[in-house]
């Protein structure tokens, strides 16, 4: 054990039963949550530290118990601490659906397709026991892109005329996500994981980070998977993919705009997520990232649906930000 890993960590570990076990731990990302592969014998868990007051692991608990629940593969819960913010769960092992497909590309449709279909299933029940995706939340996402992005552009921009902008284009998708569905918020390639032997995709896929679950539009979680911030999709496959989604499910003429409209704001709200992760937190390596958000973005507020975001974007962006998509900061 060393004095890097969480406080009380041999207790939690004792009283779950798993006393003496190896420690590993693994890479960390964009929050104060750290994750940890424990091994005893041939027993392999993975182990959560989402410390209070920064983290609250109650959510990831009560959400992944209800996806299993009702027939999705979240991992099982072994054992809970939530006012230590510890957490073992199952291990899923090692391949994320990004490297994965890095490897082999020959797979990506399969994978893909798999994806789409395990969001099916998900669609295909009640929504959770969870909060509404309310127009204020997405208003608050969605100002980070004018506080964070613009600021950081040096871009004074109209943020009141953003925010009005967005509350007419958002308006229908508000009506058409009653009763709604479970919304994961950041169901991507990065957040799948490739079930079976290590390297041997077998068609199984399992969810991970799924914390901020909310219940809204059917169409958001696909935007997160096809607009992926972390991995190139290609147009084709993103068209492939929503043909597939609308083939197994009841759409109406409004789906594809509601995408649209979804992306463009979860678009926006990445956008100024990366650049507030460079400017507040100094983690310049999500800069890079942004021209390829940007780029969906464009294509998003391209669709009719967003004509006032067009409109906003016309008067209040440069033509020399929107050719470098966006990628003016560091």
């Amino acid at each position: 054990m060393t004095s890097s890993l969480p406080a009380g960590v041999d207790d939690f570990l004792a009283d779950a039963g798993w006393r003496g076990a190896e420690i590993e731990p693994l890479p960390g990302d964009a929050s104060f949550r750290r994750y940890f592969r424990v091994r005893n014998g041939e027993n392999r868990a993975m182990l959560m530290d989402a410390p209070p007051p920064h983290e609250d692991p109650k959510p990831f608990i009560h959400v992944g118990k209800w996806l299993t629940e009702h027939g999705l593969r979240a991992p099982r819960i072994f054992a809970e601490a939530p006012e230590r913010g510890l957490v073992l769960i199952e291990d899923f092992g090692h391949d994320r659906m990004r490297d994965w497909l890095d490897d082999n590309p020959g797979e990506e449709k399969r994978a893909y397709t798999d994806a789409i279909d395990a969001l099916v299933e998900l669609h295909q029940r009640p929504p959770g026991p969870f909060d509404p995706y309310t127009l204020e939340t997405y208003l608050r996402e969605v100002s980070l892109f004018p506080d964070w992005f613009c600021r950081a552009a040096g871009l004074e921009v109209d943020s009141m005329g953003f925010a009005a902008a967005w509350r007419e284009v958002l308006g229908p998708v508000l009506v058409r996500q009653k009763p709604g569905v479970t919304v994961l918020r950041d169901y991507h390639a990065e957040n799948i994981m490739l079930l079976g032997p290590h390297g041997q995709y077998q068609g199984e896929q399992g969810i991970i980070d799924f914390q901020d679950a909310l219940v809204g539009h059917r169409a958001y979680d696909l935007v997160s998977l096809l607009q992926d911030a972390r991995r190139d999709v290609s147009t084709e496959l993103e068209g492939a993919m929503l043909d597939h989604y609308c083939s197994r499910l009841d759409t109406d003429h409004d789906f594809l705009a509601d995408y649209a409209r979804l992306g463009a704001q979860r678009n926006a709200k990445i956008v100024g997520i990366f650049a507030r992760l460079w400017k507040r937190d100094g983690k310049p390596r999500y800069l890079p990232m942004i021209p390829r958000v940007w780029e969906a973005m464009e294509r998003d507020i391209a669709n009719s649906a967003l004509a006032p975001i067009t409109r906003w974007f016309d008067a209040n962006i440069p033509d020399e930000i929107r050719a470098k998509k966006g990628g003016v900061l560091g």
